[in-house]
């Protein structure tokens, strides 16, 4: 028989502490987008292909390619 010591495990968040965790990340998420300001819709259209393919980004090649086109105009139009 194994010896080896059980792992403990992490204790469980409640519900308003799993509310509160989810929102506090949500905030963070609306935080980033809002600085990516006109390729924002572009981001979460990106972000919404990329939830509907299981993360397969391959799929959602032309969401990717749309924004990288947007963050480059951005980036030429700021004469950087």
């Amino acid at each position: 028989m194994d010896n080896a010591t059980p792992t403990p495990k992490s204790p469980l968040l409640s519900s308003p502490q799993l509310a509160a965790l989810h929102q506090d990340a949500a905030a963070d998420d609306d935080e980033n987008v809002k600085q990516l300001k006109e390729c924002s819709a572009l981001y979460l259209s990106l972000q919404d292909c990329l939830v509907k393919s299981n993360r397969n980004w391959k799929s959602c090649q032309m969401e990717v390619q749309a924004l990288k086109a947007c963050n480059e105009r951005r980036k030429n139009s700021s004469g950087k």
